[in-house]
């Protein structure tokens, strides 16, 4: 057995810790091992016709294997979007909103700095109510004193539509909507519930400034009984629950109505009901554009990124595939606008952010 001396074990001790400093220096050094497909998150509006653009990826692709597209609600995406860079992340949110400016902020915060902000199209808020249901025409101002859990400062105890309108019908109020971390539901709030809440409260807009919180009580919060039920990131459920109770009102993006208007219509919001026409024009209240967000880190190290954004902007002219699927192609200049950005890889900047 050879002893070594205490001078010797401190060498060799000293030496084996360099080297394994140095090993652990050099694997931190190389490049994260890249995912072999695309993984997409957020809106469930937006989620069907990016799945139609994976699809003719890969059929145009066939050696690609197909992306990853899940339906988590824009909000519940842009936390996984943010949460960093690396295979084990997001490379593209769907938005049926632009992202937050705190939303950003985590974004820039977890290390996600240069990111690509793609309108793909526009979309409407629709409210839609079965073919054999009450036929209701709303204004803005019902909608908020149905839907909010404070109108005008006071607890919600309307439970029938002729108590916050007289010239509508005694039958129960209910909403089969979405959940708090879906885009859809944050336009419906900025679109159609805080224009009237501050058209009918007196200095609501000061009270934004001056008590947040206070405002978001009487202006932006929706009730939580059972006349606003939270069906969901599934719009097809609320699709098959009006079926089945045709007093009920849907709250889903435009393109769900479309495909199924056999059976369901739309409830005109100041006497413009939601359609192609009014919703492309911007007459309809619940009009709003759609989003891709991009990780620029991503399109070189992940498959098919450079293909799949290129396969996007083939796609949603006026008679492409996407506006077979129910997408309300942007106007010209939007559209001209987003397939340069694609090209050019520009990242957003966020200074117009909320």
């Amino acid at each position: 057995m050879t002893v070594h001396a205490p001078g010797n074990r401190n060498r060799m001790t000293r030496r084996i810790a360099s080297v394994l400093a140095l090993t652990l220096a050099l694997t931190a050094c190389e490049p994260q091992t890249s995912r072999d497909h695309i993984r997409v998150v957020g809106s469930s509006t937006v989620y069907p016709f990016t799945t139609a653009v994976a699809e003719m990826l890969v059929n145009a692709n066939p050696d690609l294997r197909a992306p990853l597209v899940e339906s988590t609600g824009t909000g519940a995406g842009a936390a996984l979007f943010c949460a960093g860079v690396g295979p084990q992340h997001p490379d593209i949110l769907d938005a049926s909103r632009r992202l937050k400016k705190s939303e950003y902020a985590t974004c820039l915060s977890h290390g996600v700095k240069d990111i690509m902000e793609v309108q793909v199209g526009v979309d409407g808020v629709a409210l839609a109510e079965s073919n054999n249901g009450p036929k209701l025409k709303l204004s803005k101002r019902d909608v908020y004193m149905a839907l909010s859990a404070n109108p005008l400062g006071k607890p919600n105890t309307a439970r029938m539509w002729n108590e916050i309108n007289p010239a509508l019908p005694a039958i129960p109020i209910q909403f089969f909507g979405p959940p708090a971390t879906s885009g859809t539901r944050d336009a419906l709030v900025e679109l159609i519930m805080v224009p009237a809440c501050e058209a009918a409260v007196p200095g609501a807009k000061a009270l934004k400034e001056r008590d947040k919180d206070r405002y978001e009580d009487v202006c932006t919060r929706i009730r939580e009984d059972a006349a606003y039920v939270d069906k969901g990131e599934n719009d097809n459920l609320i699709v098959q629950n009006l079926s089945t109770n045709p007093n009920a009102i849907g709250i889903f993006g435009y393109s769900y109505l479309e495909e199924n208007k056999a059976r369901l219509h739309g409830v005109p919001i100041d006497g413009i009901a939601p359609s192609y026409d009014s919703i492309a024009g911007g007459t309809y209240p619940g009009a709003r554009p759609l989003f891709i967000y991009v990780k620029k880190a991503h399109i070189k190290p992940v498959p098919g990124m450079n293909d799949f954004l290129a396969m996007y902007a083939k796609s949603w002219d006026p008679d492409g595939p996407l506006t077979r699927r129910g997408m309300i192609a942007a106007p010209a200049a939007v559209r001209a606008e987003s397939t340069a950005e694609i090209a050019s890889q520009t990242a957003m900047n966020p200074a117009g952010l909320h």
